[in-house]
């Protein structure tokens, strides 16, 4: 699996399921913050139990090849996550990333840092040739990241994911790995 990736004032991190601790804290401390932003969570999802199974799952599709799960952290709390999904290899060569950022820690410049870094990571480590994100068009700081890291649009879908229980709109973006040999 991935060892960590530090950068100036963070760690990517791949969190085991006896870590689950660190992603049960994230996710309460920032509940009403990420809910505009993900699917509905019953009471059940923020359960420590839960949580070890989801690293659980993660360290399952990572062992695969089809995702690497990143904590964002800084010192020894998660403050983020920075996640690569659906890997597809052959001639894509591509997956899709999911990030969040805690709501005390926005605004510092903390996710470029981390994502740019995870970037970076997939596309020298993993040979990947694209990375897509995708974000409700309301949500203007995932579009100024995006912008800032140097990705583009490259369409819009409709009712594209189900989001606090309401199927979402989205905007489609990409970015291309150019400093890759043919």
């Amino acid at each position: 699996m991935t060892d960590a990736i530090a950068t100036a004032r963070l760690q990517l991190r791949v969190l085991l399921p006896e870590q689950a601790i660190l992603l049960q804290q994230y996710l309460l401390n920032n509940r009403e913050h990420l809910a505009p932003w993900e699917p509905a969570r019953d009471t059940a999802f923020f359960s420590l139990e839960k949580c070890e199974e989801r690293l659980l799952a993660s360290t399952r599709l990572m062992e695969a090849g089809l995702a690497v799960h990143f904590a964002v952290c800084q010192d020894q709390e998660m403050i983020g996550i920075c996640n690569f999904s659906n890997i597809v290899r052959g001639a894509f060569q591509a997956c899709h990333l999911g990030y969040a950022i805690g709501e005390k820690q926005q605004g510092q410049g903390y996710m470029f840092e981390a994502v740019q870094a995870g970037i970076r990571h997939m596309f020298d480590a993993h040979n990947l040739h694209r990375v897509m994100a995708n974000y409700v068009p309301e949500n203007q700081r995932s579009a100024a990241l995006l912008t800032r890291l140097g990705f583009e649009k490259e369409g819009y879908a409709r009712s594209y994911l189900k989001i606090n229980g309401v199927w979402r709109d989205h905007v489609l973006t990409a970015l291309v790995n150019t400093a890759e040999q043919s």
